[in-house]
């Protein structure tokens, strides 16, 4: 979804696009030829409310929630919105994608930072660092104390992305052993990282003398670690998080503390934020505290400051390869050799809505070797099978929340041989009334060059460039149809532009395709289907 950028003449003459950064950070040169940028650090909500309908861009800390009444607020001006850091929790994204809103945050910024500060947790439970300190202040000087070596000890890391991989790479530093559950990662990654794997999560709760959870906080992983897996932990423990208040059981995390069956843990994160005076966890034994300071270095606020401003920039000027939560990134090589299919996939959804409108399921085939990962190409179906059936405007950022609202369930097959082309794409859907028979739409396509090309309708084989209106119509395989119907078409002046014939055997059904350069009104099509040669007769602008 890269998009040509405007030249300088064209920014210099055109409107600044705006942009509001309303939340602390070190967000470097301001000044950018084409965007007027306006830095106010902790804003308040009400300010933000009132002066979001004036920007094209939102850039966010966490401090701000980006929910409904804030996207609403900001009207159709609002384009991006920009989350430094890692999460975008703070950001309703399924509201935001069904308004067609791309959200883009800067991950990779502090990526270093908030791993060491997971090291950091570890290491002082383990030598009691809090309890010493807080000991030391109040005047006990208690030498007695013993720690853990952290040499020799297995970690459980749960989440192998990027901040869990840089916390792999730290405790094998460290010497220690590290096993990671995460279900959503390759082999080869874990091959490369020399990480052994635990299939399940409980696998990896019962070899573990440490664990520390590096997912975002979803439904899925929200309480993930409670009372029940923190007592399959072996009998002093640590228990780490650092990424998301919630993931470990606040209570279930106390509670192990004070039975004795951790050993100690270590906090940067709370579900609420900042926490009450009264929480929990200030009153938890050998629990080392931090204020979510995982990203709060210098040197990463300035990389994520200067980055996320700089991924917002690139993004009203239609590049969203970087950073992109929302949409696909499609880097520009990826784009050059995609470009084709992500213009068929667009064209057998439009047809397929108007053929089959309001269907319940969408199954996409890819057949043969694409020249890149074909699953942009599934949005883009959906953008074009949504045109034809929603209020909303859906696009690559939208698409996909829109059919989940819809109810529309998606289904992505592979198939390693394309028959009669060498890359096919065909798409089925399926739909019916309440009380009626389901009925399926099948349509297939590939690419020459760049061009689309139709290939299926049905079960017929077709050959036909997708352009303007084409009027499919079904016959028996018998001399005259095409004939018969092309005189009609010509009595009324309508020109054919292109035409495909497919059968399923000689004498049985027949299919064929005519691009036409207009229309047809509903009484012509009604015309063409009366014809004594014509089974069915629909006409479909591609």
């Amino acid at each position: 979804m890269t998009a040509t950028a405007p030249t300088q003449a064209d920014r210099t003459a055109a409107a600044p696009l705006r942009v509001l950064i309303c939340d602390e950070m070190n967000p470097g040169d301001l000044n950018h030829d084409g965007f007027q940028i306006d830095y106010q650090g902790n804003m308040d909500r009400a300010e933000t409310l009132r002066r979001l309908p004036e920007y094209d861009a939102l850039i966010t800390r966490s401090r701000t929630k980006v929910d409904r009444e804030l996207i609403d607020a900001a009207g159709p001006r609002l384009k991006v919105i920009g989350r430094g850091g890692v999460g975008v929790d703070n950001i309703d994204l399924e509201y935001a994608s069904l308004r067609g809103l791309l959200v883009l945050n800067a991950p990779e910024s502090n990526n270093v930072s908030a791993a060491e500060l997971a090291v950091m947790h570890l290491m002082a439970a383990a030598r009691g660092l809090t309890r010493s300190d807080s000991k030391t202040r109040a005047g006990q000087w208690d030498r007695k104390y013993l720690g853990l070596e952290l040499k020799d000890k297995t970690l459980g890391i749960v989440g192998l992305g990027r901040i869990g991989s840089i916390v792999a790479d730290r405790a094998q530093g460290l010497r220690m052993h590290v096993v990671a559950f995460d279900p959503y990662v390759p082999d080869s990654k874990f091959e490369r990282l020399g990480v052994t794997r635990a299939a399940t999560l409980d696998e990896l709760l019962a070899q573990v003398d440490a664990i520390t959870v590096h997912t975002p906080l979803t439904d899925e992983t929200r309480g993930m670690i409670g009372a029940e897996q923190l007592a399959r932990l072996k009998k002093g423990a640590i228990a780490v998080n650092a990424a998301r208040g919630g993931i470990i059981d606040e209570q279930a995390l106390v509670d192990a503390l004070h039975s004795g069956h951790l050993f100690a843990a270590g906090v940067d994160v709370f579900v609420d934020e900042p926490p009450a005076p009264e929480h929990i966890f200030l009153g938890a034994p050998n629990l080392g505290i931090t204020a979510h300071l995982g990203a709060n270095t210098f040197e990463a606020q300035e990389r994520v400051g200067a980055e996320i401003v700089s991924r917002v920039l690139d993004a009203l000027h239609g590049d969203v390869s970087k950073g992109a939560v929302n949409a696909p990134a499609l880097d520009a090589k990826t784009l050059e050799a995609l470009g084709g299919y992500l213009k068929l996939g667009e064209k057998l959804g439009r047809i397929l809505a108007q053929l089959l409108p309001g269907a319940h399921d969408v199954e996409v085939t890819f057949r043969g070797e694409f020249p890149a990962d074909p699953a942009p190409v599934v949005t883009s179906v959906l953008v074009g099978y949504l045109s034809g059936i929603t209020d909303e405007t859906p696009n690559m950022i939208n698409a996909r929340a829109l059919a989940r609202e819809r109810g529309v369930n998606i289904a992505i097959r592979e198939e390693q041989d394309s028959p009669d082309y060498q890359t096919e794409v065909i798409v089925k859907v399926t739909g019916g009334a309440k009380g009626e028979k389901e009925r399926t739409r099948t349509v297939g396509g590939t690419v020459f060059g760049r061009n689309p090309r139709l290939t299926r309708l049905r079960d017929f084989r077709v050959e036909l460039e997708p352009e303007g209106f084409i009027l499919i119509a079904s016959n028996q395989d018998k001399p005259g149809a095409v004939a018969k119907l092309s005189t009609l078409l010509g009595s009324w002046g309508v020109n054919i532009a292109g035409m495909a014939l497919g059968r399923a055997e000689k004498g049985g059904q027949a299919l064929f395709t005519l691009t036409l350069d207009d229309a047809l009104t509903a009484e012509q099509l009604d015309q063409v289907r009366a014809l004594d040669v014509i089974d069915s007769a629909y006409l479909v602008r591609a």
